[in-house]
């Protein structure tokens, strides 16, 4: 060790020592930099990086060696043959090359063996262009330290390689061009202390020092072109990539069509302000927007124009920002605010920005359109103690607003939120009861009048909840019209009360009602068909009941696809007659099979007189239109006789039968007679 320190103090141009080193490192890194390039690309990408460290590595062996070589002293003519010294170089790039290649090979031990053929060819450039070294005297060697440097250069170029594969370790690069130079460096030095001088002096002279040095600036000049040429081809790819994640970030935090935040975004903005508040205190406003309209928008104008308006409205909301607030767009129409709390008034006057932004009209080509937006606020940490809680009391407040005819901007208030929560939480049960098959279908007997015969079932949907117990219609079918259900649980009434239907001997008939909602939206000719089909019942025992609502929405569709379902043999009946538009001209343009008159006519007929006038004039009307009429809401022996008196066709209500579960209707129905007394 001693001797090798000697070597380089004493019979090496320090100058030159450490400019060697400067090559040295630099080029070591600017390898090792490439080289993890290698490793972490593939296909032609993969081989291009392996040339440009192959280049570089290579380089800055043979560089790093001729520099520091020219720096011995030597007080004797020394000649450099250029034939060995270019084929010194071209094994320096050669071993370089196969070593960085097997490195990259599959298994545990490719980057060490990779290192060791580095080394090896480290230790062939070197001795290969020491032949070049032409001196006049006897050259000898010390085969210890021959030995020792090939060994050396050999451990640290396995240790350099092994280290730049594994991306895991932290400063992987920094490490890994340590050990490369200290490859390089120790064994030369080594391998010049090996190195033995006999003059043999037949013309005194010395070597011409200016020349060298010359050269060496030179070589110098050289490694440094082909260093800085790799380090920019790593700093240019290094800036791309960069640049790709930055993009690929701002379209994963940015919505593509606004350019505002996003969902994403948003959240990581709002964990953000959250802790900040409960660092220095203060008050968060949430605001949760949903436009107004918008559906107009799209369906009457096209997607286009809605993309349109969202882009002209979140600029709009954009340029009305101050310093602190913030706005993100979560998706299709609905978007969110934060506004740091000073004050109500700072509070109010964000909301009112908001407002004039989302309220100022709109003109699109020949068409003008007037937005508007429903806005929920919730307080941080008042309305709520963490974010979550936060952004679902907003949304509360939100669904509030949108809601309410008069108030635009509703405020997080416990009590009328509340029950909006357990509103939807009671939504959220009704679309795991469709889902998990958890409905009863009840079906209640209608039967005629006259003979007492059984004309058929009604069926009734039923929803016993897990916990509340049966749940009243008239709460769960507004709340399924509400959540955008009622499509779903119309299909699976009509489904199940058909498939029921089939096992019923004698083959009554079975009555499904459909809400209007059902009727606007729900292609019925074509959900009738395939449910029949895959039933199996025949058309003739199936009678849809609807109301005179679910007609007036758009009366030509509705008349054309009653007619479409009608010619398949399906009867429609007209149901809550009476209650609603009670149309003679609906009645003049569609053939029905049936009208129902509702049950709050007969509750009145046994005590008021114009109750029994209007159910004498329904069913005269039935009469003369040929239409049968069935009365509901039967309760008392005496609503019955009464009908019975006045010549009704069918009535149906808990006298004659309680809505039942299928297993209990098949057994009731069993040589069911309904007797009357003789005269009614």
């Amino acid at each position: 060790m001693m001797s090798v320190i000697a070597c380089i103090t004493f019979e090496h141009d320090l100058r030159l020592v450490l400019l060697a080193a400067v090559i040295c490192i630099a080029g070591s890194w600017c390898a090792i930099s490439l080289f993890t390039r290698v490793v972490a690309t593939g296909g032609l990408q993969r081989a291009g990086w392996l040339v440009l460290s192959t280049i570089a590595g290579g380089a800055t062996i043979w560089c790093t060696h001729f520099v520091a070589m020219i720096g011995y002293k030597v007080d004797l003519p020394i000649v450099l043959d250029p034939l060995i010294t270019a084929f010194s170089l071209l094994i320096a790039v050669i071993g370089v090359g196969l070593g960085f290649w097997l490195a990259t090979a599959r298994g545990p031990l490719a980057p060490a063996a990779g290192g060791a053929i580095v080394g090896l060819a480290i230790s062939a450039m070197h001795y290969g262009g020491m032949i070049a070294y032409r001196v006049q005297g006897i050259v000898s060697w010390d085969n210890h330290y021959l030995l020792a440097s090939i060994l050396l250069a050999v451990v640290f170029s396995a240790a350099a390689v092994h280290v730049a594969v594994q991306t895991t370790f932290r400063h992987h690069k920094a490490m890994a061009a340590g050990l490369f130079v200290t490859a390089v460096i120790t064994l030369h030095f080594t391998a010049m202390t090996a190195f033995r001088i006999q003059p043999l002096i037949v013309e005194p002279g010395q070597a011409n020092a200016e020349a060298l040095l010359t050269l060496a600036l030179a070589i110098s000049g050289v490694a440094l072109l082909i260093v800085i040429s790799g380090a920019a081809s790593y700093v240019i790819d290094d800036r791309a990539r960069a640049d790709s994640f930055e993009r690929i970030r701002q379209l994963a935090l940015n919505d593509s069509l606004t350019g505002l935040p996003n969902r994403a975004s948003f959240r990581e903005f709002m964990a953000c302000e959250v802790q900040a508040v409960r660092r220095d205190g203060g008050e968060l406003a949430m605001i949760g927007i949903d436009l107004d309209r918008f559906k107009e928008i799209n369906d009457f104008r096209g997607h286009a124009a809605g993309d349109e308006v969202l882009k002209i409205l979140s600029g709009r909301m954009r340029t009305s920002l101050a310093e602190g607030e913030f706005i993100a767009r979560l998706g299709g129409d609905e978007f969110a605010a934060v506004h740091r709390k000073h004050n109500e008034q700072s509070l109010r006057s964000f909301l009112d920005r908001l407002e004039k932004a989302l309220t100022q009209p709109i003109h699109l080509d020949d068409y003008q359109f007037n937005p508007g937006a429903s806005m929920g606020v919730a307080i941080y940490p008042r309305d709520a103690k963490d974010l979550e809680t936060l952004l679902s009391n907003a949304d509360l407040a939100l669904y509030r607003a949108k809601s309410s005819k008069a108030d635009k901007i509703c405020f997080y208030e416990p009590e009328m939120d509340e029950a909006v929560r357990a509103r939807r939480s009671l939504a959220g049960d009704l679309r795991d009861a469709i889902a998990s098959d958890r409905l009863e279908v009840h079906y209640q007997v209608q039967t005629s009048v006259s003979t007492g015969e059984i004309k058929g079932f009604e069926a009734l949907l039923r929803w016993n909840h897990s916990e509340r117990g049966y749940i009243p219609p008239a709460e769960f079918i507004p709340l399924a019209e509400e959540e955008g259900l009622i499509l779903r649980l119309g299909e699976w009434v009509l489904r199940r009360a058909c498939a029921d239907a089939l096992t019923w001997d004698p083959a009554y008939r079975v009555a499904v009602n459909f809400s209007p909602l059902q009727f606007i939206h729900a292609n019925l000719g074509a959900l009738v068909i395939s449910v029949l089909m895959e039933t199996g019942l025949a058309p003739r025992r199936l009678e849809l009941e609807l109301t005179e609502s679910a007609i007036f929405a758009d009366r030509d569709r509705a008349l054309h696809m009653l007619r479409q379902i009608k010619s398949l043999g399906v009867s429609i009946a007209l149901d809550d007659f009476g209650t609603g538009y009670s149309s003679l001209e609906t009645l003049r343009s569609f053939p029905f099979d049936k009208i129902k008159l509702d049950a709050s006519f007969i509750r009145e007929v046994e005590r008021s007189p114009q109750a029994i006038a209007i159910v004498r004039a329904v069913l005269a009307l039935g009469k003369s239109l040929d239409i049968p009429v069935l009365a509901e809401g039967i309760e008392t022996e005496g609503q019955l006789a009464l009908l019975h008196q006045e010549g009704c066709d069918e009535a149906q209500g808990f006298l004659l039968g309680r809505p039942a579960t299928l297993p209990d209707i098949l057994e009731k129905a069993k040589g069911r007679v309904v007797r009357f007394a003789a005269g009614r």
